[in-house]
């Protein structure tokens, strides 16, 4: 479990198709170093890996086919990436609860700078399948996503869920990759964990209602005429 706030900017260079090799930012090593064990998980991207091997200066994690598939690791090593260590029991949560479970990939369509901050524009990739699945449902305008792993508040979003847009302050701009990405860059996106859980509850209870509701009427209690009450002894 992560929260979105990044802790540290890193490289990563590829080592196979599933072995990838981290490299942290000088000054910010132990941001990320300091307790971590093989086994642990360091979200990359706003992907959850897992560490397989420590180094002076960073870590080897390994991802899954079904990860790399789903996520800009497959195809996508430029530039730095964003850093997050797993959240520890009792730490701070701001941000909002993420899981590093990438939902789909998304595109940058624009990045305007207004006032002291960054709009943010973005919509599917050319292939829109997980993005329908995934995304569109739970964009909701001042709700949470996670770009990148960073976490995000929705400022704006089409009522088709065809895009969203994100207002990004200064302080997160320059402290995360979200500064290099041009027109055109793809992202990791993950929607809030809270909104699945609630569209699924929802999705359930409305199942059982009408569940409910059709085994009332099976069992509805007869019309009350003469011939009831005389069949029944009211004579």
């Amino acid at each position: 479990m992560f929260t979105g706030l990044i802790q540290a900017l890193g490289t990563i260079e590829s080592l196979g198709r599933s072995r990838f090799q981290i490299d942290c930012q000088v000054g910010a090593i132990d941001l990320i170093l300091g307790d971590l064990a093989i086994g642990d998980s360091v979200a990359v991207n706003g992907v959850c890996l897992t560490v397989v091997e420590i180094m002076p200066r960073g870590l080897v994690a390994e991802a899954s086919p079904e990860t790399l598939g789903r996520t800009t690791l497959g195809s996508n090593l430029n530039g730095y990436v964003n850093l997050e260590a797993s959240l520890r029991a009792g730490s701070k949560l701001g941000g909002h609860f993420v899981t590093g479970h990438v939902d789909a990939i998304a595109t940058l369509e624009a990045a305007v700078s207004v006032g002291n901050s960054w709009e943010m524009r973005f919509v599917p990739p050319s292939d829109a399948g997980l993005w329908n699945q995934q995304i569109a449902p739970y964009l909701v305008a001042k709700g949470s996503i996670a770009v990148n792993g960073v976490s995000l508040t929705i400022s704006e979003c089409d009522r088709h869920s065809r895009w969203f847009a994100v207002a990004v302050i200064p302080h997160t701009y320059q402290n995360t990759n979200l500064c290099t990405l041009e027109t055109g860059s793809l992202v990791n996106l993950e929607a809030d964990i809270l909104g699945k859980y609630v569209a699924k509850l929802l999705s359930i209870n409305s199942t059982d209602s009408l569940n409910i509701y059709h085994q009332q009427s099976l069992t509805a209690t007869p019309e009350i005429t003469p011939e009831f009450l005389s069949e029944h002894g009211f004579n």
